[in-house]
């Protein structure tokens, strides 16, 4: 037994959350989430090599992937693997990125079911962003 870190009562040190005042994981000195985050100590301009976050804060909000490598159901870096990504190059379901490969994708070139591009684009329903404002 354990106190609950909010409450200070007695409970469980495997209680998911407080019968008393509904902190969750309440055994735990800190708790800052649901979920898997993971960033490794290297770093590249201040940014981790690596970055996977499948997380969210206690006020609901989702950790962003950020680093040179960024994994995670949103993600911002270098490369990209998520849901909803932004990168040089990036393997998504929505993104902008400078390479993408995407079901919806905006970037410079990318393969996508839908997407607009400026360099080069295949797919489904892919279009040339300067054709569409008649700049080619």
């Amino acid at each position: 037994m354990k106190p609950c870190r909010e409450c200070k009562k007695e409970i469980s040190e495997q209680a998911v959350s407080c019968p008393h005042c509904g902190a969750p994981r309440p055994a735990k000195e800190k708790w800052d989430g649901w979920g898997f985050e993971y960033k490794s100590k290297s770093t590249f301009r201040g940014l981790p090599l690596l970055h996977i976050a499948f997380k969210y804060r206690p006020t609901g909000a989702p950790v962003v992937a950020k680093g040179i490598l960024a994994v995670g159901q949103f993600a911002c870096g270098v490369v990209t693997v998520s849901q909803f990504g932004v990168g040089l190059i990036s393997i998504s379901q929505f993104t902008m990125a400078g390479y993408a490969l995407a079901q919806f994708a905006v970037g410079y070139a990318i393969i996508a079911q839908i997407g607009l591009y400026i360099h080069a684009g295949r797919g489904q329903m892919v279009r040339n962003i300067l054709g569409l404002i008649g700049l080619m």
